[in-house]
């Protein structure tokens, strides 16, 4: 694994700065505003609008509808593309390597869970809400999937917020967004890259098992490496990394960004060239043409070594 520092010679230091929020394609907008502002508390920013054309060619599946959201200082984009892909796969779970969930921050988890569960969810987490191990972090949480199949976690921490904690919170049962957490196959590598090439560091790292991981996974003896990755800006919202020894995650099937399994986390980079230049030097691919110019900047999309879609946004590049 190369760093990104040495991928293009002469080039000054590149690599993430912090997380923008993440993306997530949704088949009914409208509906889908309507969930994450009255079950979860999440704002909408601006009006509904059309992706325009650098946008398009960004994501590559013709056009499409956007919406930013907002929970505190945290976003969450919504795209719904004309042309919809795929359903979420009706038997994905925990494990498996297209999982991601966006983790949902609240002083209550028990009135948060009353109030998100009106809403045509379905649970993941079995028994309620699981207060995990001090080992495991000592957090109380809750997964399930929003009413197209998307996952979500209520996390409660007790005592205190993080260190970097969600700021306005939006009601009196959410106050930001987290971490958005993904599967990976392979711990070591994802660790590799996501720090060697995307230059974020790793803040923490735990092993998750035990009965209250069963229920709240709805996974059999479930057991693995959770580590946390933080960009150079921020500590929230960051990258959770979840590599589960058992059960082993299957792959994730061929996709687009209008799948509904397409989450993109949104990166603020620097060097933007210089870094894309690095992920195809470490075998991952390059999903746009190329550095597309965006309104203040350009961005490019690209995989992970999993497949994890990443959005990379530099401001005012020229």
């Amino acid at each position: 694994m190369h760093s990104a520092a040495d991928a293009v010679p002469g080039n000054d230091r590149c690599g993430v700065l912090r997380l923008v929020g993440v993306g997530r394609t949704v088949a009914d907008l409208p509906a889908a505003i309507a969930f994450y502002r009255d079950a979860l508390g999440l704002a909408l920013l601006a009006d509904v609008h059309d992706a325009q054309t650098p946008e398009v060619r960004l994501l590559g599946c013709g056009a499409a509808r956007i919406a930013w959201l907002a929970l505190g200082a945290q976003r969450l984009q919504l795209v719904a593309f004309r042309s919809p892909g795929r359903a979420m796969p009706p038997d994905g779970n925990c494990a498996d390597l297209w999982f991601q969930h966006i983790a949902v921050v609240s002083p209550s988890i028990e009135a948060a869970w009353r109030r998100v569960r009106a809403h045509a969810v379905m649970p993941l987490t079995r028994d309620g809400p699981q207060r995990l191990p001090e080992q495991a972090g000592g957090v109380t949480a809750f997964k399930f999937r929003d009413p197209e199949g998307h996952p979500v976690e209520l996390i409660h921490f007790p005592g205190s917020w993080p260190k970097d904690p969600p700021q306005a919170p939006g009601d009196l049962l959410t106050a930001g967004i987290d971490h958005s957490a993904i599967a990976v196959a392979d711990t070591d590598r994802s660790v590799g890259f996501y720090t060697q090439v995307l230059g974020l560091h790793e803040a923490a790292q735990q092993i998750n098992r035990g009965i209250e991981q069963a229920r709240l996974d709805d996974l059999p003896d479930p057991g693995g490496d959770v580590v946390a990755l933080e960009p150079s800006q921020r500590s929230t919202p960051h990258i959770e990394l979840l590599g589960y020894r058992t059960p082993r995650g299957r792959p994730a099937p061929d996709s687009r960004p209008n799948d509904l399994l397409s989450d993109r986390l949104i990166l603020d980079v620097t060097n933007l060239r210089a870094l894309v230049a690095a992920i195809a030097k470490a075998g991952c691919p390059i999903v746009s043409p190329g550095c597309v110019s965006l309104a203040g900047g350009h961005a490019a999309l690209v995989r992970d070594p999993d497949g994890h879609l990443l959005e990379l946004r530099e401001r005012g590049a020229a």
